[in-house]
């Protein structure tokens, strides 16, 4: 009687209170709570505000102890960052023109292979699944080598030759970690709905199709936008990587500039700097909205 008293008691202080009672959730949502946090919870990128001071200052002190090395009769480091400012910009818009073609092929390609990865086939979703951990745990260089020299450099169709560039073979060679990357955002974020939805549009007779389409990946939008846009803006910061196969986008620029000022090597940090002052200033604001998202459509499971 007196265990029945005390658990009457705290039961009804809990009510008084307003506090939920510890209770043991269903399987469905402890699976769609591990589901999410494997899937949808691998992207971040944590640029604050400070970081940025912290750039600024580097900027300012390295351009200040090489303007102070320069010397007499040799141009100020400032005066040459300014010089040869609309040059490097144009190289970052074209970075950033590469970064939204590869996310945008990359979102395509890998939103089909993420749904192939929770199909009903064995065969299906074990293949989609080797595909998707292969090239997200390749590394980004690699696969960019692969692409830049395994593909044509031309085409030849009724004897029309087509040149390929090489900026389409990088945004080809990017967009393959992005695919993988979004191929386990999808299945995350698709395996996070609870098995209630499932159940709901299967008793109203909707076929597998209309409640993935209809039903599944509307719900899914808003769960996988946050780390979508984690996941271009660290696609927009690797593609530097495609300088080194000899695209010509804002470090190449870097290092013309270099070259066409004599080779001087007091511009090396403060030039680099720069461009890595530019980066921040674009993926920041993409940051800090992807917090903002990320609290605003917090999923309670």
């Amino acid at each position: 009687m007196t265990r029945k008293a005390n658990s009457r008691q705290r039961l009804q202080a809990s009510l008084q209170s307003g506090t939920d009672l510890p209770v043991l959730r269903p399987r469905s949502e402890v699976a769609a709570a591990y589901a999410e946090k494997d899937g949808l919870a691998f992207l971040r990128l944590n640029l604050k505000a400070w970081h940025g001071l912290v750039l600024l200052t580097l900027l300012l002190f390295s351009a200040g102890v090489a303007e102070a090395q320069s010397g007499n009769g040799r141009e100020g480091v400032f005066s040459i960052l300014i010089k040869w400012t609309p040059l490097l910009l144009d190289g970052f818009v074209f970075n950033i023109l590469i970064s939204v073609m590869s996310m945008a092929l990359g979102t395509v390609v890998g939103a089909f292979l993420g749904l192939m990865q929770i199909s009903l086939l064995p065969q299906v979703r074990f293949g989609s699944w080797f595909v998707t951990q292969f090239f997200r745990n390749a590394p980004w260089l690699v696969l960019l080598f692969y692409a830049m020299f395994m593909l044509p450099f031309q085409f030849e169709i009724a004897g029309v030759t087509i040149p390929f560039p090489d900026w389409v073979k990088a945004v080809i060679g990017l967009s393959l970690p992005v695919m993988a990357n979004v191929s386990e955002l999808v299945r995350g974020a698709v395996q996070s709905i609870p098995s209630g939805q499932w159940e709901a549009a299967e008793s109203l007779a909707f076929t597998r199709r209309q409640q993935i389409w209809q039903i599944i990946m509307p719900q899914c939008v808003k769960r996988m936008l946050p780390p979508w846009m984690n996941l271009y803006a660290i696609l927009t910061m690797a593609t530097v990587l495609a300088s080194v196969v000899g695209v010509n986008e804002v470090m190449t620029l870097a290092d013309q500039v270099k070259a066409a000022e004599g080779g001087r090597t007091d511009l090396l940090a403060p030039l680099y700097g720069y461009i890595l002052l530019l980066f921040f200033i674009y993926s920041y604001p993409i940051a800090r909205l992807t917090v903002q998202l990320e609290r605003r459509y917090a999923v309670k499971i």
